[in-house]
This record gives structure tokens, C-alpha cells and sequence, in this order.
């Protein structure tokens, strides 16, 4: 049983998943088994970070000074002032420094609060530029019906890259330290090794490949393959202007994926970055099965037009809005709570302490039931599938996957959470009997 080389309540240097980045950050635990220490930042975000990810303040202030020291000696021919000084330069060099300091703790307290805004914007504008490249293609009269034309020669390409990335993470994994290997991918069986993944966050120098693949390429690709549907359903059916049923799907489907890259920091804390390795399983999910299976509806619409009356138009935008309320009033709460329980945004709600010292909400939407995220996103789902009408199961393939995913998900969870709080889990469950749906148990 490997030991903790950081104890509880010891203040470190923790690197921000993602970059290079160290900020001072205070341990909460260790679980054994995941290898993984909870941390806390200075401003209330808590992280699950690698042995590999942790130092502590000595040697990375040790580290600061060589680095510093290197950099000096390296500046040629600088010439050395004095060391002599007046008693009123001694003064002044002491309040320089003293503001340098105090310059230097603000920038510190700066860049922890501003890391999750610099993801948030250079995620967005990712997208920002995707809709200009797209925007320029359609001026420049590109036929972007293309993608639907060749779908299968797209499919199958975008399965040829996740097989080679796939082989190349798995290959390279074999020279990763111990610290860099995912808890759940190293079983000693090569297949099962290869789909889970071996490395836990794969780097080629500071980029991140995991992060990038988690959401950019799949959710980019699935607005524009949507997007490509809609100007085929216009070509296939000599339409002038696209359907309500295919404008309903592109546009809520598309508030989920803007919604996804401006809340993308809170992927920091999901089970695919802090405890699955990058395999086979996530970068077929993330580059093929997103972007080709999602656009399910879209796709359908293009050879079965469905005509949508006032009424179902009003009901659809009406469940759309709705499922994303849910969906994101219970992550945003959730993300709060964790960040900092004492903000009065969440400071009302009823908990239940717990022995890890953690406490679990029991009132507002996660006192209704135990994931209404999960409600939310299912919700939406129905409303993303019923423009396409009830003349074949393609467009609720979606649906049932997901709801199939949720279900599995949760049960999963409910293990997992039985397991760390203990008596505590089964208060909860006393307190919020229901599980996704409400009056389902």
C-alpha cells in the first residue's frame, strides 16, 4: 500500500491541471487506492492532483532560485554596481522591496483567480473562430452538403485517427513514470489497458492532450456537422430557408456546446480528467462517437423532413428551456458549493455533514433529487429528438444512450459516494430518496 508523502493539513505547491502552473494549495486528503491527494486553492476551489503534480514550498522555492540564479549568470557582460549604500538608499531599496513583495502576492492571487477566466476565453473564442472560418466557407459559396454526401468516408477517417493517436498513447505510456499512470488503466492486460487508457494526462511539452480532445474537437465538429445538415436539408428538399425542426436541433444543440466551452474550467473536477486514463475508450468518444452520433437528429431531418405546428414549436422551445434551467442552476450550485460552501449564493442550502469533512446539499434542486443535472440533460435530450417526429428510432438514439449512460453513471456514483461517507450516505439517501426522476426510486 503506497503511502502519503504529503500529509493532511500541509501547505504545498500544486500544479494547475492543464499547464505549468504551481500555486500554493493546502491538502485535504489522500485516497489510497486513486493515488490522488484533495486540495484546496486559495481562492475555495478544491482539485484531486497526482503525487507528480504536488511539491512542496522548499523545493519549489529552491527550484525558483536556481532558476533566478541561472538566468543571472547567463546575462553577459552586465556590469556589477556597488554594494555600498547610503543609509537613505538602504531605505528605499527596503520599500522597494517591500512592494515587491506585495506586488508579486497580489499577481499570485490574480493568476489563481484568473486561470479558470483565461480557459473560459480561449475556449470560447475557439469557437468564436470556428463560426468565422465556417462563416467565410459559406460566402466563399463552399458546399458544406458535402459532409452529408460523404458521411461514412468521414466517419471512418475520423475512426483511422483514433486508432493511430490511440496506439501512440499506448506506446508511449510504457516509458511514463508510475506518478503518471491513471489508477484504473493498468490492470496488466493489454486490451483492457489499451480501451481504458495507461497515462493519466498524456503532455507533449505543455500541451495537454487529454484536456484539448475532452471538448474542442468532438463539440466543435458536432455544431459543424449539424450545421452542414441544415444546408443539406435545404439542397436535398429546395427549401429557401431551413425547417423549424431542423433550426430547433442546430440551435439548442448548439447552446449545449457554447454552454460546455464557457463553463469548461468545471472539467477539472469530472471523473474523465482526475481518474480515467486516455485511451482508446475517451479519444473514440471524444473524436468519433461526439461528432458523428450526436448529429443523429440533424442528420435524420435531412431525408424526413417533419412539419412542426405553432404549438410544438412553443412546447419544444418551452422543454429545451426548462432542461437546460435544471441542468445548469444544479451544476452551477454544485461547482459553488465546492468551490466555497460560505458563498451566499449557496450558504442557505441544507446539508449533511460528513466524516471526510465534506457536506452533502439535501435542499433546492439537489434536495428534489439526487443528480437534477442529470434531469436536466435528460430533458433536453427529449426536446433535441421530438422535432424529428415518431416514424423511426434513429433520432432517439441519442436519448437512449444517454439516459442508459445517466443510469449507469449513477449507479456507479451511489457506490462510490456509499463507500466514502458512510453512515452519512445513507442519511442522504433518507433525506432525498429519489435518484433522477422524481417518484422513481
Amino acid at each position: 500500500m503506497p503511502t502519503a508523502r504529503f500529509q493532511i493539513g500541509d501547505t504545498v505547491m500544486g500544479r494547475w491541471p492543464g499547464s505549468n502552473l504551481y500555486y500554493e494549495v493546502k491538502v485535504l486528503s489522500y485516497d489510497n487506492k486513486a493515488r490522488l491527494y484533495t486540495v484546496i486553492y486559495k481562492d475555495g476551489t478544491e482539485l484531486e492532483l497526482k503525487e507528480s503534480d504536488i511539491t512542496s514550498l522548499t523545493v519549489f522555492k529552491q527550484g525558483v532560485a536556481r532558476s533566478r540564479s541561472r538566468s543571472r549568470s547567463r546575462s553577459p557582460g552586465r556590469p556589477r554596481r556597488s554594494r555600498s549604500r547610503s543609509p537613505a538608499r538602504t531605505s528605499r531599496r527596503s520599500s522597494s522591496r517591500t512592494t515587491d513583495v506585495r506586488k508579486e502576492k497580489l499577481k499570485e492571487v490574480l493568476e489563481v483567480r484568473l486561470t479558470p477566466v483565461v480557459i473560459r476565453l480561449v475556449c470560447f473564442y475557439a469557437l468564436l473562430l470556428t463560426a468565422v472560418a465556417v462563416g467565410v466557407a459559406v460566402y466563399q459559396e463552399v458546399d458544406l452538403s458535402y459532409i452529408h454526401a460523404h458521411f461514412l468516408q468521414f466517419y471512418t477517417s475520423a475512426l483511422l485517427i483514433v486508432t493511430l493517436l490511440s496506439v501512440y498513447l499506448f506506446v508511449r505510456s510504457r516509458w511514463a513514470s508510475e506518478d503518471e499512470l491513471a489508477p484504473g488503466g493498468n490492470s496488466g492486460y493489454i486490451i483492457y489497458d489499451f480501451f481504458m487508457g495507461r497515462e493519466l494526462n498524456p503532455r507533449i511539452k505543455n500541451f495537454d492532450i487529454k484536456f484539448f480532445c475532452e471538448m474542442r474537437p468532438g463539440l466543435m465538429g458536432w455544431v459543424l456537422i449539424n450545421f452542414a445538415m441544415l444546408q443539406a436539408e435545404m439542397k436535398h428538399q429546395n427549401l429557401e430557408n431551413p425547417s423549424p425542426a431542423m433550426l430547433l436541433v442546430n440551435i439548442f444543440q448548439l447552446l449545449w456546446v457554447v454552454d460546455g466551452f464557457w463553463h469548461e474550467e468545471k472539467l477539472l473536477t469530472m471523473m474523465d480528467i482526475v481518474y480515467d486514463g486516455f485511451g482508446f475508450m475517451l479519444t473514440f468518444g471524444d473524436l468519433a462517437f461526439v461528432p458523428f452520433t450526436f448529429t443523429c437528429q440533424a442528420y435524420y431531418l435531412v431525408s424526413h423532413p417533419n412539419e412542426l405546428s405553432l404549438f410544438w414549436i412553443i412546447t419544444l422551445i418551452t422543454m429545451n428551456g426548462v432542461g437546460y434551467y435544471i441542468f445548469r442552476k444544479a451544476n452551477s450550485q454544485k461547482f459553488a458549493f465546492r468551490k466555497n460552501p460560505s458563498d451566499p449564493a449557496v450558504s442557505h442550502l441544507k446539508t449533511i455533514p460528513t466524516a471526510t469533512g465534506k457536506s452533502l446539499i439535501v435542499s433546492g434542486l439537489w434536495g428534489w433529487v439526487r443528480h437534477p443535472n442529470y434531469l436536466g440533460d435528460i430533458i433536453m435530450g427529449l426536446a433535441w429528438s421530438l422535432p424529428c417526429g415518431f416514424n423511426h428510432l434513429i433520432p432517439y438514439f441519442y436519448l437512449i444512450y444517454l439516459i442508459t449512460l445517466l443510469v449507469h453513471r449513477n449507479a456507479r456514483d451511489e457506490r462510490q459516494c456509499r463507500k466514502k461517507y458512510g453512515s452519512a450516505w445513507e442519511e442522504y439517501c433518507k433525506a432525498v430518496p429519489y435518484r433522477i426522476f422524481p417518484g422513481i426510486y
